[in-house]
């Protein structure tokens, strides 16, 4: 894409997402990347790290109506990326994931609105899909906002489910990877659980494809292989070639045995490419009788898309794809 004379919003761009998707960014003809986040000290790190003039902060809340429209001014494309993340904090703070992901995520709709955004993408997860915990109940509402939003919008709107991206702050990986380093005994909690894996640059990819691609109320999902958490484990031991204990702990609140992508009723309707399939917002209008009368029929017909249904990375795999990713070189903060 040609972005010459474009600007560009990050909203959570000191994290794991932001750090990675500068990277891609800054190599093109940008001509402005704003950063909204509430951590002055990430800012500041980042600011030292990047040292290019075309890097602006913006230090603000998204939950903070004011300071969201004042970052979004001659805006022409939004990625959203902050959010309460972890599930524990937000199962113990359900009310910080309602201010942060729905009120937050409200607030850069209006204002993208309000400042004549182009395109704005909001980043999702797996867990918006059937949720079982606050964090994926928060996030599956941001989709609903989205594309509540989309219906009648100059702005589009559009948003990209993820899985879970490698050796980004807060996943397993470094956490298994201290605990080798440490002599302490990996901490599983079901040998069968599977997970999603891809890496931060497969997410860039994907916010870019969708950027490039999106209809308003579009929502995107990349095509990803899954691992056991055992075979997870197995692909470090090869990799950092250290004997392993392994302590299963049980499934801890809030978790899944396998997630969720795509549900069965959205892969109805979805459009499948190559590595990505598209989810277009539901079309009906406001009249309700709609809602009554007219349904899904053969749904019968469709798989969801999850992590045990897709292809399942062997132990081998898993080390190499980890090695191919770089994963283990250097954690990002």
């Amino acid at each position: 894409m040609n972005f010459k004379g474009k600007i560009f919003l990050i909203t959570g761009g000191t994290g794991s997402f932001g750090n990675a998707v500068l990277k891609k960014i800054l190599k093109t003809n940008i001509k402005e990347i704003r950063i909204l986040s509430r951590d002055e000290k990430k800012q500041f790190d980042l600011r030292k790290k990047i040292n290019d003039d075309r890097l602006k902060f913006y230090l603000g809340d998204i939950r903070d109506y004011s300071s969201v429209v004042e970052a979004t001014k001659n805006v022409d494309y939004i990625f959203h990326a902050a959010a309460l993340k972890q599930v524990p904090s937000c199962e113990f703070f359900p009310m910080e994931a309602v201010n942060t992901n729905i009120i937050g995520a409200n607030n850069i709709t209006k204002a993208a609105e309000f400042s004549g955004v182009k395109k704005c993408v909001m980043l999702s997860t797996d867990k918006a899909v059937y949720p079982i915990n606050a964090m994926g109940l928060s996030k599956a509402m941001m989709e609903k906002i989205m594309i509540a939003k989309s219906r009648n919008s100059k702005t589009i709107f559009c948003a990209t489910r993820y899985g879970n991206v490698m050796g980004t702050r807060g996943s397993v990986i470094p956490l298994f990877v201290s605990q080798i380093n440490n002599n302490l005994p990996i901490t599983i909690t079901n040998k069968n659980m599977t997970r999603f894996l891809m890496s931060v640059d497969q997410s860039v990819d994907l916010v870019l494809y969708a950027l490039q691609n999106a209809k308003n109320g579009d929502i995107f999902v990349q095509k990803s292989p899954a691992s056991s958490i055992l075979n997870l484990v197995q692909g470090l031991k090869i990799l950092l070639k250290k004997k392993i204990k392994i302590k299963n702990v049980g499934v801890r609140h809030g978790e899944k045995i396998h997630e969720t992508l795509v549900s069965t009723q959205e892969m109805s309707k979805a459009t499948e490419k190559r590595k990505f399939f598209i989810i277009p917002k539901d079309k009906r209008d406001l009249n309700y009788d709609k809602y009554f009368e007219k349904g899904q029929e053969k749904l019968d017909q469709f798989d969801e898309y999850n992590s045990s249904n897709t292809y399942q990375l062997s132990a081998k795999e898993v080390a190499k794809f980890i090695n191919k990713f770089k994963v283990l070189d250097s954690f990002i903060e």
